[in-house]
């Protein structure tokens, strides 16, 4: 997810490998993993980003998250509504480090697998959560196959 492509991040193909993981060593950790290529390289690179629980909870507070999955997910059965939170709480971590991720390929990436600390960019991401948040959240309700507006699954 790339929430306000610039000139200068078209010149990278990054696609999601997987997360959110526990970083082991550090438990108040979770990891996401890219891939990561640009143009002008002739091979990609693996960007491992991190993001401390503090600032995931720092992020739903500024977006008022639970109130906000409370509300979108209002008309799913009870049943199956826990399996539409634990999503939407991984797809949230994943925005937050594609974010990350974002300012870091706006900064200058090196051809080189790479790990983008919890501590990195935190001040920067904080910014771009409060001016981003529709865009993350319209991501999240996409992922979720839910339509804007509404907690009903969209039909495929």
């Amino acid at each position: 997810m790339l929430p306000d492509p610039s000139l200068e991040l078209t010149q990278y193909r990054v696609t999601f490998f997987f997360g959110p993981e526990p970083v082991a060593e550090h438990p108040n950790r979770l990891s996401c993993v890219f891939n990561v290529k640009k143009r002008s390289w002739k091979g990609g690179v693996q960007v491992a980003v991190e993001i401390g629980l503090e600032q995931l909870e720092r992020a739903r507070q500024t977006l008022g998250w639970s109130k906000w999955l409370d509300h979108v997910l209002t008309g799913i059965p009870e049943d199956e509504r826990q399996g539409y939170v634990a999503r939407a709480e991984d797809l949230f971590a994943q925005a937050l480090c594609a974010c990350k991720l974002d300012l870091a390929l706006q900064a200058g990436l090196v051809q080189e697998n790479q790990q983008l600390r919890a501590d990195s960019w935190s001040r920067e991401l904080d910014r771009v959560v409060v001016a981003h948040q529709t865009v993350i959240k319209s991501h999240i309700l996409t992922e979720l196959d839910l339509a804007e507006g509404s907690s009903l699954p969209t039909a495929n």
